[in-house]
This record gives C-alpha cells, structure tokens and sequence, in this order.
C-alpha cells in the first residue's frame, strides 16, 4: 500500500480561482512537490520557490539560501503534513509573488497499481511567466479583452499562441506528471 495526500493548490488573490486538485505519494520531497506543482499549474519553473508549513520555510539550498531555510531536497511530505484540513504555502518567483495556499483535503491509502502523482480536477490557466504578479496580470486580461487596445498585439504575443486563461487541460497535466522525475532534471540548476 502507498499512502497518498489529496491536495488542493489555489492561486492566491485571483478571482475566478486558479486551482488543481492533485493525489501525491506522502513520502516525496518538498523538492519533488515542487516539480509537480510547477506542472500542474502550468508554470515554466524559472524561478525560485519556497514552502512555509507552521514555522518550517523549506525551499533550493544555494550558497545565498538564509541559514533556516529547510533543504526542499531532504524533507519529506509525510514528515510535516499529518493531517487532513492542514494549509501551508507554496510560494513561486518571489518577484512576481505568485503565493498559493495548499489545503491537504485527505489522507488515503493508495492503490499501489495506480500511478502517482495524478490531477484530479483544476480550473483556469495560470498566468504566464513573468507576467508581473497580480497587477500585471489583471492589465494583460483586460488588453486581451480589447482587440482594439494599442498593446494588444505586443501582449498577445508574449502570452503565447494561443493562451486562454480560462483553459486548463487536464489530460495534457496527466499526461506530463508521470515524467516529473525527468522534469526535475532538465530544470535543476
């Protein structure tokens, strides 16, 4: 039997929420939920990150890490989250401060047939990379509104083709989450 946690990650301070629904191992790292989150949400991870679960703050140790910071590498899942209805945080790129809240909805027994991790459920598309946290997003939202905006075709490419914020795929998510492992790789710096 594998024990999995049932999370729910919400983008903080967007309305409509932005959120996925996810099932993990308990016994990943911070290090490897971060991957998994990063993919789920859709994000590029080109930034830094960090976890705060009651006074732990857990994230990359580099040589400019501050001395309290827990090695996301080392803790494990099962080691802080215990219970269900726990929150922490999960927060991404600290300049444009994309926070999330991560409610741990329950504690199952996993099938050990079934493949982990595995979205459940989500809505909407997150923001694009860089996109300058909330304030910035709301401006590209509204230029994307208005075709007519002077900054529409400047913003229009650099969103991406085709980028709808209200579009998330679950099975293209499904899809990349069992590669995670190899996800990691390709990003650790």
């Amino acid at each position: 039997m594998v024990n999995v946690i049932q999370l729910k990650i919400t983008l903080a301070g967007i309305e409509p929420p932005i959120w996925r629904r996810l099932l993990v191992p308990d016994s990943i790292t911070f290090f490897d939920l971060h991957h998994i989150f990063q993919i789920a949400m859709g994000w590029k991870n080109a930034h830094l990150f960090d976890f705060r679960v009651g006074d732990y703050v857990i994230g990359y140790i580099d040589r400019d890490a501050p001395e309290d910071l827990a090695d996301a590498n080392k803790v494990t899942m099962d080691t802080l989250i215990t219970k269900a209805g726990m929150r922490f945080n999960y927060t991404y790129d600290f300049g444009d401060g994309w926070n999330h809240v991560v409610e741990v909805e329950e504690i199952l027994q996993g099938e050990a047939t079934n493949q982990y991790p595995v979205c459940l459920d989500g809505k909407r598309n997150c923001p694009p990379e860089d996109s300058g946290g909330i304030p910035g997003y709301q401006h590209l939202l509204e230029v994307l509104k208005d075709k007519s905006h002077p900054e529409y075709p400047e913003m229009k490419k650099w969103a991406g083709r085709g980028y709808d914020p209200e579009k998330f795929d679950l099975e293209k998510v499904n899809k990349l989450l069992p590669k995670f492992k190899g996800y990691m790789r390709m990003w650790k710096g």
